[in-house]
């Protein structure tokens, strides 16, 4: 069975490789679901290791639903990544009602030719999962990374299953989330060709910081984070009216 790690930096990247891993999901952000690298760590990355590395195409955290801008960016980063030499492409586009953006999803698996697609989580925000495992199938996605509409992928296997008998042997099912050293054998036993995992530990830091850089108010996947114009003016306002 292939192993895949999801790195979110260099270090986790050369734990994987030297621990005997097959490729590499790289991203960034895991706290916040992974979003695309940054070049600097890409371009490391490719130039340092010699085993496979897939890149997340996420331009930002919160839901799968994209402006125009934020596909611009998606598409010029798979252009950058293919660039690089990456192995593949990670990514999906969703509709505001939880369906598959069929356009868009097909437009950067296109763009990503002939690189390999994978339709990452946003898969277990989907209302009708057996149909969107279809249009993956005619969309001409290698692979899709879920965990069975759970949180942890083992309480989802009997989804996972399901999801793969319907694709048959023209996609692979991938399972992700939450699976370690406990449960990974039941994924092999159940003959899935891939698994991805993060194997993390946490590592607590010498010394606490004086201030604190984390905002628990942005880390809510039912949000999206911006600078707003008026709080921007309002700013402006109030700096001019001390000159």
């Amino acid at each position: 069975m292939l192993l895949e790690i999801c790195a979110s930096n260099y270090q986790s990247a050369l734990n994987a490789q030297k621990a005997g891993a097959h490729r590499i999901e790289l991203c960034s952000e895991l706290g916040t679901g992974g979003i695309t690298p940054s070049y600097g760590l890409l371009k490391k990355v490719m130039e340092e290791l010699t085993i496979p590395v897939m890149v997340l195409i996420r331009p930002r955290s919160g839901n799968f639903v994209y402006s125009d801008a934020d596909f611009d960016i998606m598409k010029r980063d798979i252009e950058l990544s293919k660039e690089l030499g990456c192995a593949g492409i990670v990514s999906g586009v969703l509709t505001a009602d939880f369906k598959i953006d069929i356009r868009r999803t097909s437009e950067l698996i296109e763009l990503a030719r002939p690189l390999p697609f994978t339709f990452h989580r946003a898969f277990d925000h989907i209302t009708n999962p057996e149909q969107a495992v279809v249009d993956l199938v005619n969309l001409g996605a290698k692979r899709i990374l879920t965990s069975g509409q759970y949180s942890k992928a083992i309480d989802g296997i009997e989804n996972l299953k399901r999801y793969q008998e319907i694709a048959g042997n023209d996609l692979i099912v991938m399972p992700g989330g939450g699976i370690n050293g406990g449960n990974s054998s039941a994924f092999a036993k159940a003959n899935f060709k891939e698994v991805h995992a993060s194997a993390t530990e946490i590592i607590e830091q010498a010394n606490e910081e004086k201030v604190p850089m984390n905002s628990p108010k942005f880390l809510q996947e039912n949000i999206e984070v911006i600078s707003n114009s008026e709080n921007i003016t309002a700013i402006f306002k109030n700096l001019e009216n001390e000159d």
